[in-house]
């Protein structure tokens, strides 16, 4: 019994020495790369970082990746170095040294995802199932080892490059000083929780010179007393139309909320529900985008990357903005001078109101991603559905900037004019990215 045994084993591992390694099949598709920026989104999701931070982990963590992608791949791709703003060298692969780019990238992504989150390795887990996955599927142990190598070099070119953004210094930075004055933003409820990163327009921008490049005209003067003012019928129409929303317009609300923390309160029982923060929800937007377009791994990372980079300075520039104009919200002004039984459909976020920040990453990235797939992509984005949230379906990325500009002013949370400048003003800083980053070699 114990040769029949033995004569089977010998069998089954004469078989998978003689099974070709499939590795390039499991390793390359693009949609693993998809997967570990979900596993990251998930991360910062779980750490409640705000949408301004979470823009940095994810444009750091994905530039990580495209180096690698234009290191392995240097007919199609050019580096990022003396495009973007400090960053001048990154590692480069040794000669003779044996390097699965794609999963090199994978790994990039992973660790530097995780650097530059907390608590410390907090995908350790994941990287170690990416160590799995190639070894199971018959990677070569030298190659193994010369990928995750030049990963880690990869990724600490990447950190070094991060530390020189400001991020560090503005977390120790004075908080925002409340002046009670008309007009002026004041915290909201239920949580009246301090203003968000007032000094987020000193972190070091990517690809805009600085966070004034494009500088926000001024919005409509504080008036509730005029009937005929702009700014008076800015808050008439949003008393209007949140009295009588529709079922779509609900929808619409809901599917763009991306409200990273939601405090509820049930007399005296709070807990939070999170969901993916604004940059999350495009995050898994340009997945979906490259698997609907049947893009290669490279073009995915290279998608992720460019979009990461967009987001990341869109909220440079925005918050800029709101912290130099500090404009009050539409529940405070509502609330006081108008109705005090008044409330938004959506929570109200915990900073000024002008500018729009989702409207003005949704159209920065919208830009980008029709740089990469074209005007007219047409999908289905299923993001919401893990958070109870049914689908909805889109033609083209500028349709979906239009729909999120909308949703903040049917979610009572900004007044339509701010929604409208915010969105012209994150095309034009998105445009200026596509045409400022030559990453393609046809670009």
């Amino acid at each position: 019994m114990k040769y029949y045994v033995f004569g089977v084993v010998v069998f089954f591992t004469f078989l998978a020495s003689c099974r070709k390694p499939d590795y390039e099949k499991i390793i390359h598709n693009p949609v693993l790369f998809s997967q570990a920026v979900h596993e990251l989104n998930s991360v910062v999701m779980g750490n409640n970082f705000s949408p301004v931070v979470a823009s940095r982990n994810y444009a750091y963590a994905n530039v990580a990746a495209y180096e690698v992608i234009a290191a392995g791949y240097p007919n199609q791709y050019r580096t990022l170095c003396g495009q973007l703003n400090g960053f001048q060298t990154v590692a480069k692969p040794q000669p003779n040294e044996k390097i699965d780019f794609e999963y090199a990238a994978l790994l990039a992504f992973c660790r530097v995802g995780q650097a530059v989150t907390f608590p410390e390795g907090s995908m350790k887990y994941y990287i170690d199932s990416l160590h799995k996955l190639a070894a199971d599927h018959g990677m070569p142990g030298d190659m193994i080892a010369g990928s995750e190598d030049y990963a880690k070099r990869v990724g600490l070119s990447i950190m070094k490059w991060s530390k020189g953004d400001n991020y560090l210094k503005t977390r120790s930075a004075s908080k925002y000083s409340v002046k009670n004055i008309p007009g002026r933003w004041v915290p909201t409820p239920p949580s009246y929780a301090a203003a968000v990163e007032p000094h987020w327009s000193e972190i070091r921008t990517m690809a805009m010179h600085d966070a004034n490049q494009f500088d926000v005209a001024p919005p409509p003067a504080f008036n509730v007393t005029d009937k005929q003012s702009k700014y008076y019928q800015e808050v008439a129409s949003m008393i209007d139309v949140s009295g009588k929303l529709t079922p779509e317009q609900i929808h619409i609300a809901d599917f763009w909320d991306d409200n990273p923390g939601k405090l509820n309160v049930m007399g005296h029982v709070m807990f939070i529900t999170k969901k993916f923060s604004p940059p999350g929800h495009w995050m898994s937007v340009t997945g979906i985008a490259a698997e609907q377009a049947k893009a290669d791994f490279p073009t995915t990372v290279y998608a992720y990357a460019k979009t990461s980079i967009a987001l990341f300075d869109a909220f440079i520039e925005c918050w800029a903005a709101k912290f130099k104009n500090a404009t009050v919200r539409p529940e405070t002004v509502i609330d006081k001078y108008f109705n005090p039984d008044w409330r938004p459909h959506l929570q109200t976020p915990p900073f000024p109101e002008y500018t729009c920040g989702h409207c003005t990453i949704s159209a920065a990235a919208a830009e980008v991603l029709t740089d990469v797939f074209g005007d007219n992509l047409a999908y289905k984005d299923t993001s919401e559905l893990e958070f109870g949230i049914k689908s909805r379906t889109f033609k083209s990325f500028r349709q979906v900037a239009d729909e999120t500009s909308w949703s903040r002013f049917y979610g009572g949370i900004h007044f339509r004019n701010s929604t409208v400048v915010s969105s012209a003003y994150g095309k034009t800083l998105g445009d200026s990215i596509v045409h400022k980053l030559h990453m393609r070699k046809k670009d």
